[in-house]
């Protein structure tokens, strides 16, 4: 009896719970990275439980400041201007996904249409991570996505044996996303430990 009460009363408080918001799927966008190979994923993609709750809403990528930011895909520029007093960059691509790029000085201006590739910003100081970072964000509509499912996944490669004084036959590449070959790619895109 006590059991089919506790199961009753579970049942009855899930149908009394909004169901949790359904996430878009994954944009099929062919991109180009932000930033030059390898990309070093400093803090990953942590999208928050609710939409109020703390996480990640991006992803940083180590970069050394005045590095160059490109255009991820073809698109017009939705946004130039300060934010929480750091440069930001946001771009309106196809498919009503939008990203955006911080700390950064904008090479482009609000409307401008951008292509592929095109450099469209320089990197700056003021970034939240301890060394100088790109946050890199993707947006469909208000719903926050990971933007590294913009890139395609990384081809997974098995390094050489160091063998006993330690050093390595070769050098393994981090596949065809250029991932640094630090990061686990079995664990990419997904958010870091």
């Amino acid at each position: 009896m006590t059991t089919l009460l506790l199961s009753l009363l579970l049942a009855l408080s899930r149908a009394a719970l909004p169901a949790p918001p359904a996430l878009p799927a994954p944009p099929s966008l062919p991109a180009v990275r932000p930033l030059p190979a390898p990309l070093s994923v400093a803090r990953w993609w942590d999208p928050p439980p609710t939409p109020y709750a703390a996480g990640h809403r991006g992803v940083d990528l180590a970069a050394p400041v005045g590095a160059e930011l490109r255009a991820v895909a073809a698109g017009r520029v939705h946004h130039v201007g300060q934010v929480a007093g750091r440069g930001v960059l946001s771009l309106a691509l196809p498919n009503g996904l939008r990203t955006t790029y911080e700390p950064v000085r904008p090479l482009v201006t609000e409307g401008e249409e951008v292509s592929a590739g095109q450099v469209v910003a320089v990197l700056t100081e003021g970034s939240h991570c301890p060394g100088p970072c790109l946050h890199w964000g993707l947006l469909a509509g208000e719903a926050y996505l990971n933007p590294l499912t913009l890139l395609g996944r990384p081809t997974p490669r098995l390094l050489p044996d160091p063998g006993p004084d330690g050093a390595r036959d070769g050098a393994a590449d981090a596949g065809d996303t250029g991932l640094s070959p630090g990061h686990p790619a079995a664990r990419w895109p997904g958010p870091s430990p």
